[in-house]
């Protein structure tokens, strides 16, 4: 029988669920934080660099998230903000349109709570960005600016996209939740693409209950993006947060990559696992062997094709705006054959058929996040490949924080169910947050 359990205030600040319980119990609270988190950033962001552009109306508005401050990564369109994309070609651009999830969040009653640093277009060439937990490693990326500010304690919700990890690898390195939906469950009209056929829209919290929330209020279809799929509905109690399903069957599942991480990142793993069993899990090691062999070399064959084919007419247009790292990218994706894309989406659809049967009978699979801490220097987001099967076959993912690494930084695990099961992933997730309990508190560029 499942239990509620609860932990108690985030050391970096309270979180949505916590927030709006505040807010109902005193009504002056809303206008009170919301300028607080305004002046905290402006504070912070010389050193942190998380933001393209902050806000300048922190009103708080009427709505069930009313009085929320929500950053937004910079490849997602605001109608009174620009939207850069991370690119030069962009610099001043304002849209004519918000992007459907932001006008969601609008309707909400949300503040709109600026642009995020992303990298250029979502792919691989760096912003300014810096790790909060220490300014000389990666933040991780593309969703760089958006993971750092939730860490850093000055927003308690932000928006992400993940193409490959751009939501589980930073959420892991800052120490911060991260939650990648279901393909398809959050539309993605007015998100600009990389790979239509992999990209989602995800969100950085302090807490499960957070990105819960968030999932069950901005879920839904858009007649614009054709990929979306809506979730079976659900809502979140904001007195009693998500119930938790106690004492899972969980399938841990490394990869044949498991010795690459960090001796630090497999200590903290397996300190999670011992700990869940502990607590009563039922767990059992699994392979996943096919999986394990397709998925990165078919990810990067859809991920470079399609995005040679977005972005071939811009690096044209403006060769001098666009960087040499993106230049080379679409010159590797100009290599791909149209026989190895359509065996790559054949070998994608044949993995998300078969996964369900795979992991029949478990509730989740517990996994890295990535190889370890956040890699020093600011030049590489770091590794995705522990990311990229769950991209791959569209399956939700959560990033919880588990410990940290011998330079100080953030270690994870990763959490990934079967697609549209959505809502059972968060519940196992709620039931390993509170049994792990880990806390990282605030990072050091935050508390200074």
């Amino acid at each position: 029988m499942s239990e509620r359990l609860s932990l108690s205030t985030p050391k970096a600040g309270a979180g949505v669920v916590d927030l709006l319980r505040q807010f109902k119990a005193d009504s002056s609270a809303p206008a009170a934080y919301g300028e607080e988190c305004l002046k905290k950033t402006q504070a912070i962001e010389p050193q942190l660099k998380a933001f393209e552009y902050l806000p300048r109306d922190v009103a708080a508005k009427s709505g069930p998230l009313g009085g929320i401050p929500v950053a937004i990564k910079d490849i997602i369109a605001t109608s009174d903000m620009p939207t850069t994309n991370g690119s030069a070609i962009y610099r001043d651009h304002v849209p004519d349109a918000d992007a459907w999830v932001v006008a969601r969040l609008r309707d909400l009653g949300a503040t709109i709570f600026g642009k995020t640093v992303s990298t250029e277009f979502a792919w691989r060439h760096p912003g300014p960005t810096v790790n909060p937990w220490n300014p000389a490693h990666t933040p991780g990326g593309s969703s760089s600016g958006s993971a750092a500010a939730v860490a850093a304690g000055l927003v308690p919700l932000a928006l992400g996209t993940q193409t490959l990890g751009s939501v589980i690898r930073p959420a892991a390195f800052n120490g911060v939740v991260g939650f990648k939906p279901s393909f398809g469950a959050i539309p993605r009209t007015g998100v600009h693409p990389l790979s239509p056929s992999l990209d989602h829209v995800g969100f950085f919290a302090r807490r499960v209950d957070d990105v819960a929330l968030a999932l069950s209020l901005l879920a839904g279809s858009s007649a614009e993006d054709l990929h979306g799929r809506p979730l079976p509905g659900f809502t979140v109690d904001i007195e009693t947060g998500l119930m938790p399903l106690a004492k899972p069957r969980l399938a841990v599942v490394r990869f044949a990559k498991w010795e690459r991480a960090e001796a630090e990142q497999q200590a903290v793993f397996e300190s999670v696992v011992a700990r869940l069993r502990s607590a009563g899990a039922a767990i059992e090691e699994i392979e996943l062997k096919a999986l394990d062999a397709v998925n990165w070399d078919a990810i990067t064959t859809i991920m470079l094709s399609e995005a040679t084919t977005i972005f071939s007419d811009l690096i044209a247009r403006f060769p001098d705006r666009v960087s040499d790292v993106m230049k080379a990218h679409v010159e590797s994706g100009r290599s791909k054959t149209a026989m190895e894309y359509l065996t790559a989406k054949a070998a994608q659809a044949a993995r998300q058929t078969a996964l369900a049967g795979e992991l029949a009978g478990f509730d989740a699979v517990l996994t890295l996040p990535a190889f370890g801490e956040a890699p020093h220097g600011i030049d590489w987001t770091g590794d995705a490949e522990y990311c990229a099967p769950w991209t791959f076959v569209g399956a939700p993912a959560v990033a919880l924080p588990a410990g940290f690494g011998k330079n100080g930084l953030p270690l994870g695990v990763q959490i990934a169910g079967t697609y549209r099961n959505d809502l059972h992933l968060l519940r196992v997730a709620k039931w390993v947050e509170t049994i792990t309990a880990f806390d990282p508190g605030l990072p050091l560029l935050a508390r200074r």
